[in-house]
């Protein structure tokens, strides 16, 4: 059709079969339904560096006298001292079952993962020996590097991939590393939705992932009338049997508007929201609707949020190769990135191929959805915990028990 090529052609959320084509020039255009794509980290990372302190030495009696002495010289040289190291987040992955598949023998090996986010800054010692397939959407660089306020990117990359210390979730997975947020004048990290959705893209097409993580979000508006183009990305992706994880939000508690962010709106996505140590739900992690925007309702095994996942105080790599403690549903995301990199790698047959069309992703978030912990009993999804806490080992017993044919 003549001039075709002046409007966007977008799938409609009820049918992705079915285009509309929008006109980007009219009026109100961005706003009715264009989201603000934002990073996701509500409390600053706080630094964690490595503390020394001298080890103090009691004689007790004569027969120590000669080693007293010979000790007291070491500690007039100030040679005598014991390193603490920064606190760890082992609480989350014995909390999350990650270390039973660990025993396993699981590693994330030859698993293709992609996060979509600040960035990624390798100088850090436990990512040094990461290799990382890195595309940069904000700049020119060739290179890692990190254009975070806060090394958003490489804190996230560092829950999944760290190689000593707080040791990564998935640590041998393909890691691809697409920076598409930056800092802003708001010291925030936050980015366009076009950009976000020319990463994921680039995930789908160019990296060939097997995992999309998107540790964003960007607010959700009732009143859209058709979808943004990181969701028709998202999308895209989910078609074709790629797994997208995504966070819920971080609006939580007396001002939580009740939705999901964007694209964690999208079914067949697997939403996150944020659990503490205490197996208590994080105060800010967003709540969901199971009101689609037709007004239909949501079924399982795609109520919002499916799944909830350690977020609160979180040990990771920082910036200027210190460790960072960070809380948000961006954390609590990577669990399950990291978890689901497990699971393929147990169970290949579920990984997307040139013939996949998403219905493995269905039968993966029924196991997901059947091996949660829940709180009650009595309530089989709740708008904020959803279907339950994540419990890696239960998940993959009960994959195990699925027919693999999808």
């Amino acid at each position: 059709m003549e001039g075709i090529d002046k409007f966007e052609l977008l799938p409609e959320p009820e049918d992705s079969r079915i285009m509309s084509a929008i006109d980007p020039s009219a009026v109100g255009f961005q706003n009715e339904w264009r989201s603000e794509v934002t990073g996701w980290a509500p409390r600053s990372a706080e630094p964690l560096p490595t503390l020394r302190r001298r080890k103090s030495v009691i004689a007790n009696g004569v027969l120590f006298a000669l080693l007293v002495g010979v000790l007291l010289v070491v500690w007039d040289s100030g040679l005598l001292f014991i390193e603490l190291n920064p606190p760890k987040s082992e609480w989350a992955v014995e909390q999350s079952e990650l270390d039973e598949l660990a025993d396993f023998g699981l590693s994330g090996e030859g698993i293709r993962v992609c996060m979509v986010d600040t960035g990624i800054d390798l100088s850090h010692s436990a990512l040094s020996q990461v290799d990382v397939r890195f595309k940069d959407f904000l700049g020119s660089s060739n290179a890692p590097v990190d254009y975070g306020f806060i090394a958003h990117g490489t804190l996230m990359a560092g829950i999944l991939v760290s190689q000593e210390h707080q040791i990564g979730i998935a640590p041998n997975v393909t890691l691809a590393m697409a920076a598409a947020l930056g800092a802003d004048e708001n010291d925030l990290n936050s980015g366009t939705e076009e950009t976000v959705a020319d990463a994921i893209q680039w995930c789908q097409d160019a990296f060939n992932a097997d995992i999309i993580s998107l540790s964003l979000g960007g607010e959700q508006s009732v009143d859209m009338r058709t979808e943004g183009a990181s969701v028709s990305s998202v999308r895209r992706a989910l078609d074709s049997g790629i797994y997208v994880v995504a966070a819920a939000g971080n609006d939580g508690g007396a001002e939580d508007d009740g939705l999901v962010s964007v694209p964690g709106n999208v079914p067949r996505v697997i939403t996150v929201g944020a659990s503490t140590e205490s197996q208590s739900v994080w105060v800010n992690s967003s709540a969901g609707s199971q009101i689609l925007p037709d007004g239909s309702l949501r079924s399982s095994p795609h109520l919002k949020p499916e799944i909830i996942a350690p977020g609160q105080y979180i040990v990771s790599t920082g910036s200027d190769d210190t460790w960072f403690s960070s809380s948000g549903t961006s954390d609590s995301t990577v669990f399950v990135t990291g978890a689901l990199a497990l699971l393929l790698e147990a169970y290949p047959e579920y990984r997307p191929s040139s013939t996949s069309n998403g219905s493995c992703i269905d039968v993966v978030k029924t196991a997901l959805m059947n091996s949660a912990y829940a709180y009650s009993s009595e309530v089989a999804h709740d708008n904020r915990w959803g279907y339950g806490q994540l419990q890696a080992l239960s998940w993959y017993n009960e994959l195990g028990l699925i027919d693999s044919s999808c």
